[in-house]
């Protein structure tokens, strides 16, 4: 059997990871083995950390709407505030109460009128 040089298809391969990797430095950019692992590390990472972004970014919201129900406007807490909402079948979510409570907080004080009403 003969042999089979196959240097333009590693060299393709190698290319378009090291394309990912420019940005690194020092052997993490230039050495192909470690080109790789750091490759895979990268991308573990971005996965992990959106994970976490999510996460934040709800604590985040629920940290805003608890600052905004325990003001003058809202007389109950913030587990109050969303299982009314939710017991009166008004579907809106944290992102866009938070949205309310920080441009127009006058808008969430008349949710929650709304909803003490119709108890």
């Amino acid at each position: 059997m003969t042999r089979i040089k196959r240097g333009s298809i590693a060299r393709k391969r190698r290319t378009k990871i090291r394309f990912f990797t420019s940005r690194f430095r020092g052997a993490h950019s230039t050495l192909i083995r470690t080109i790789n692992q750091q490759a895979i590390r990268a991308f573990v990472s971005a996965t992990r950390d959106r994970d976490i972004q999510k996460r934040d970014f709800r604590r985040l919201w629920i940290t805003r709407l608890n600052a905004v129900s325990r003001e003058k406007g809202v007389s109950y807490s913030y587990s109050k505030f969303i299982h009314d909402l939710y017991h009166n079948q008004l579907l809106l979510n944290r992102k866009i109460l938070a949205q309310i409570a920080i441009l127009n907080r006058k808008c969430v004080y008349m949710i929650s009128n709304e909803i003490l009403n119709i108890k």
